[in-house]
């Protein structure tokens, strides 16, 4: 069996979306579910400067489960990745560019955040792959467009997030 081109580029981005995807959508899960529920998410996410937050616990959760279980299947690609884009600029901004790159320092760093965006765009540009929901229905965006719709989107939707949603408390 000749296992190259098309077959390896197919399971690397079934791999790579499988993982960020069902990760994320776990850790949204988790917010609902998990330790103090939405409540506990709600009650962190106003000690961090988050306006509205219970409305955030459950925007949060509902973004990472939604665009987790989207991205894990190939299902409208590019949106699925602004998505996790979005919601990834967010975390570092509010919560772990203070404390520095590594994710093992105290309070954990930016590195893993801006990972998970990262390979969201990389899916976002290349596209879901032949083993998608997308490639089924002949809905592939890739590329340029790919891009600008994962990485455009994305970032504007956690800039308009910010802008209208975090003030920190002054230090």
């Amino acid at each position: 069996m000749n296992f190259s081109g098309p077959e390896q580029l197919n399971l690397g981005l079934l791999l790579l979306r499988l993982c960020l995807g069902l990760f994320l959508a776990y850790h949204g899960y988790n917010k609902v579910l998990g330790g103090g529920g939405l409540a506990g998410t709600a009650g962190w996410f106003g000690s961090i400067g988050m306006k509205w937050p219970k409305w955030q616990a459950r925007v949060a959760a509902a973004t990472e489960i939604g665009a987790g279980v989207m991205l894990a299947a190939g299902l409208l690609t590019p949106l699925a990745a602004a998505g996790v884009i979005g919601i990834m600029v967010v975390a570092i901004v509010v919560a772990h560019a203070k404390v520095g790159f590594f994710v093992f320092l105290p309070n954990q760093g930016w590195e893993y955040c801006a990972t998970i965006a990262i390979g969201a765009a990389a899916v976002g540009i290349m596209g879901p792959g032949d083993w998608s929901i997308d490639n089924s229905i002949d809905l592939i965006l890739d590329g340029w467009s790919g891009a600008i719709v994962a990485v455009g989107i994305g970032v504007a939707g956690a800039a308009l997030q910010l802008i209208t949603s975090y003030r920190p408390k002054p230090s």
